[in-house]
């Protein structure tokens, strides 16, 4: 028992050095990643006047950030595998500050949208430091259990960090007299000191054991695909699904990957591993992060929507714009929660439950909208159920994808996590918009939507956090659990003499710990 006992208290010293010396300045990234996403919310209006546009154009400028960020993730965590996770979370910043810094100094349409685009690569951001945690895990052998206690913290940053930009954006406009240009200052300010946290107090991870090369033609394919998809789909929301057009660049995009998938599998050391992809502790994962999407960034404007929608249509909340923040700010804390309970949870189950529990509050509480969504409390209710699940998927996705990831390809795994629940976005914000347009007609206050709308809304975030529920049992009972590892099996590096097939499987012992009971330490 003492030497049991040591070696906890071993373990426990050393999840807290990694915290002390690695988490804590990745949290100021965080913080500030928060920051960026929740300070212009309120500017919006302010923004718009101050460029001489229209309401809807700010569209265009989600829509531009929206394809940078697919097109870059990807590649990005593939040069940080490379060449080291840190190097490329610094080259990431400096774009993210000169985007910032280019914000403060736009004064039209063309300007903004092309800074507002550049800003977009702290989509980087996450999966990066995933990756960099993972790497001191790994060489402590405890990789899967700092990671998740680490994912949770980041989370718990980036949501601080969210409330903190949110209610000072207005605050330091009003302030400061109503500027722009120098309310814009404050998140570039705050992305300069950022860039310094990194590059002093961050150590860089280990690449990979093997030489690696970077699969330009195979990112291409994967980009252009990607942009046909999210472009389609954000033309979609914008001209509706009666023009035919539309389809045509989503349609292309989804028959891209047959070419793509092909040519990859073809590829000594591709620009995404198909053949880990396919393993049963991986495709769950990236499958679940693209369901997730669908409600993590597509149900929230739905949400303030009927929120505020008045009540003599027969339903809404009809609250105002400082009660709709006290709702949002309850969504938020939950989703803190959820980060928080999530470690804890997977080390006294084992990380596929806690997946699995965090999917179904997901499902749980979009679904009990159906039903209960005419009082405050009720919404209220429904929403903190649903956040505390997504704040637990949030940072336990990237996470799980590292830990099923060999040496050298964790940086790319996490990252797809962030590109698939970027799809699933953008699939139902289009969606969704069309739903809410659809009834707006038969409502009694003018720009309303339909009672169904908001119905179908939830359904479908629901039914796919369901989805996503039966998809994880087929995981490996205890993937993602720290265990003693065996040598990497880099299923790249044995291209198929044949790239129309796959590699015979790995078999289970590649997929599962040699260890049959999970670890139960910290």
């Amino acid at each position: 028992m003492g030497e049991a006992q040591r070696s906890t208290r071993s373990r426990k010293s050393t999840a807290l050095g990694v915290t002390a010396g690695l988490i804590g300045f990745l949290v100021l990234v965080e913080i500030c990643s928060g920051i960026i996403q929740g300070f212009y919310v309120p500017l919006i209006p302010d923004i718009v006047r101050h460029l001489g546009i229209h309401d809807a154009d700010f569209n265009w400028f989600e829509a531009a950030q929206l394809l940078l960020t697919a097109m870059i993730v990807p590649v990005m965590a593939k040069l940080g595998d490379m060449y080291g996770h840190k190097r490329m979370l610094l080259i990431a910043t400096v774009f993210t500050a000169l985007g910032s810094w280019a914000l403060v100094l736009a004064d039209n349409f063309w300007a903004f949208l092309a800074a507002w685009a550049i800003q977009g690569f702290y989509a980087v951001w996450l999966p990066l430091e995933i990756a960099l945690i993972f790497d001191r895990g790994r060489r402590n052998r405890n990789a899967a259990g700092d990671t998740r206690r680490a994912a949770g913290l980041l989370v718990v940053a980036l949501e601080t960090g969210a409330i903190l930009g949110a209610l000072g954006g207005g605050r330091i406009f009003e302030a400061l007299g109503g500027n722009i240009p120098v309310t814009m200052a404050v998140p570039a300010v705050a992305v300069t000191l950022v860039f310094f946290a990194i590059l002093f107090g961050v150590k860089e991870s280990v690449p990979g054991p093997e030489e690696r090369s970077l699969d330009l033609a195979g990112f291409a394919m994967l980009s252009v695909n990607i942009v046909l998809i999210t472009g389609g789909l954000s033309m979609l929301r914008l001209n509706g699904a009666e023009t035919w057009w539309v389809w045509i660049p989503i349609l292309v995009g989804i028959l891209g990957f047959i070419p793509f998938g092909r040519y990859e599998l073809r590829q000594k050391d591709p620009a995404v591993d198909l053949r880990l992809m396919r393993e049963p502790r991986m495709w769950p994962i990236q499958l679940t992060a693209g369901l997730a999407g669908i409600s993590v960034l597509g149900a929230q404007v739905p949400l303030s929507t009927y929120a505020g929608t008045p009540r003599e249509n027969g339903y809404g909340l009809g609250m105002s714009a400082g009660s709709l923040s006290i709702l949002i700010g309850a969504y938020l804390i939950a989703m803190i929660i959820g980060a928080l309970l999530f470690p804890m949870v997977s080390r006294r189950l084992t990380p596929r439950l806690a997946l699995i529990g965090a999917s179904g509050l997901v499902a749980v509480g979009y679904l009990l909208l159906i039903p209960f969504h005419l009082e405050i409390w009720e919404v209220l209710m429904c929403m903190v159920i649903a956040g505390i699940g997504s704040g637990a998927l949030v940072g336990a996705l990237p996470a799980a994808a590292a830990a099923a990831a060999p040496p050298g390809r964790t940086g790319i795994a996490s990252a797809m996590t962030s590109t698939t629940k970027t799809i699933g976005g953008s699939f139902s914000s289009a969606i969704f918009g069309i739903v809410l347009i659809g009834g707006a007609a038969t409502t009694v206050t003018a720009g309303a939507s339909s009672l169904a709308g908001y119905m179908t809304v939830w359904a479908v975030c629901g039914l796919a956090a369901a989805v996503a529920v039966v998809l994880l049992f087929f995981v490996p009972k205890f993937s993602f659990s720290d265990a003693p590892e065996e040598p990497a099996v880099d299923s790249a590096a044995q291209a198929p003499r044949d790239g129309l097939e796959l590699e015979v499987e790995l078999g289970t012992a590649a997929a599962e710990p040699r260890d049959p009971a999970p670890r139960t330490g910290p």
